[in-house]
């Protein structure tokens, strides 16, 4: 796939400064740029790559001002980054979408129906009463089972598991190793210490455009619904487990962890390994900080919350500059003791 840099200009309503009619066919990080690669520049941290990179064009931003002179070809965008962001997502519609028909061996129930322009590969199962869409891709070794409606364009990557009932909107896509509707985690504890399972009886429900990442795990509703609702984001290996509601546009780094029956609002942001217990509340737009633990309802929205037991960002900095400085504080006080 080769194109010119006038043509990526055009598609990004951009305007080159420089030799247009260079091909590339490839793309690069600006400090790793190469003859034939695009890259972009949206941060000024690595702005001293524009001036040594060999890309053969570079987006930036319409503010960007050179303080050296650049040899490669620039693209003036309105925003470098969204721009970059577009070029990956035609790329990867392009490479996604060439993919179709039937490979052998594969299994549809006859009681299932699947809509026009999809792809079905070998060693996938969609099993009884399901109801899949338009231009649906299903990559190998996926496994559908019985009950399940998906919507358009909807992409199961290798080795997705969607078990049964589960009910999934349109512009989804799951990563490899994604499972949706397993059991939850539910076991009551008997006289003799030992539990009992707790049949879980829900489904899971998946909104139009989430994305779900490799290895990542939605736990089916002891009754009722797990909920992600449309534009969320989850990264790999994160746990959502029973009863869950993911709101709006919420976005999960890898790792995290949210607990049953927990709600989390709208534009929230989670990041890595950040654990949430369950039956809380979370308010729309949180940012919860790396390894931050929540034991409590989040009530006001927008609070940024970092640490163990975690609590306001602005709290957790005075108290950390109070903690990293206890061993002085010791030292000082010793001395004051034994001058008494």
């Amino acid at each position: 796939m080769e194109f010119t840099l006038d043509q990526v200009a055009l598609l990004l309503s951009g305007k080159v400064e420089g030799d247009g009619s260079k091909v590339v066919n490839r793309l690069d990080k600006i400090q790793e740029g190469k003859p034939g690669g695009i890259s972009f520049l949206s941060n000024e941290k690595y702005e001293h790559f524009i001036y040594e990179t060999n890309a053969s064009g570079v987006i930036v931003s319409e503010g960007f001002q050179a303080k050296k002179d650049i040899k490669t070809t620039l693209i003036r965008v309105k925003d470098a980054y969204a721009g970059f962001t577009q070029i990956l997502e035609a790329y990867a519609q392009f490479t996604k979408n060439g993919k179709s028909g039937i490979e052998e061996p594969s299994y549809i129930d006859s009681s299932s129906t699947i809509g026009e322009d999809f792809y079905r590969g070998a060693f996938s199962y969609i099993g009884k009463n399901c109801k899949i869409g338009n231009h649906v891709k299903i990559y190998p070794n996926v496994t559908i089972g019985d009950n399940v409606t998906i919507g358009d364009n909807c992409i199961l990557h290798s080795g997705v598991k969607i078990c049964n009932d589960v009910v999934i909107g349109s512009f989804c896509e799951f990563h490899p190793g994604t499972i949706i509707g397993s059991d939850g985690f539910g076991f009551a504890p008997l006289e003799d210490g030992s539990y009992k399972a707790i049949p879980q009886i829900g489904n899971v429900i998946i909104e139009d455009h989430v994305s779900i990442g490799a290895n990542s795990t939605v736990d089916r509703a002891t009754m009722g619904s797990t909920i992600i609702q449309k534009g969320a984001k989850i990264d790999n290996q994160v746990q959502i487990a029973h009863n869950v509601v993911i709101g709006e546009n919420t976005v999960i780094a890898a790792q995290a962890g949210v607990s049953g029956s927990t709600e989390i609002g709208k534009n929230c942001v989670i990041a890595g390994k950040a654990g949430i217990v369950g039956h809380l509340k979370i308010a729309d737009r949180t940012t919860i900080g790396a390894n931050t633990g929540i034991t409590k309802s989040v009530t006001e929205p927008g609070q940024t919350l970092l640490g163990y037991m975690g609590f306001e960002l602005k709290s957790f900095l005075k108290s950390y500059a109070l903690f990293k400085n206890l061993p002085l504080l010791q030292d000082r006080l010793r001395e004051l003791e034994k001058k008494q």
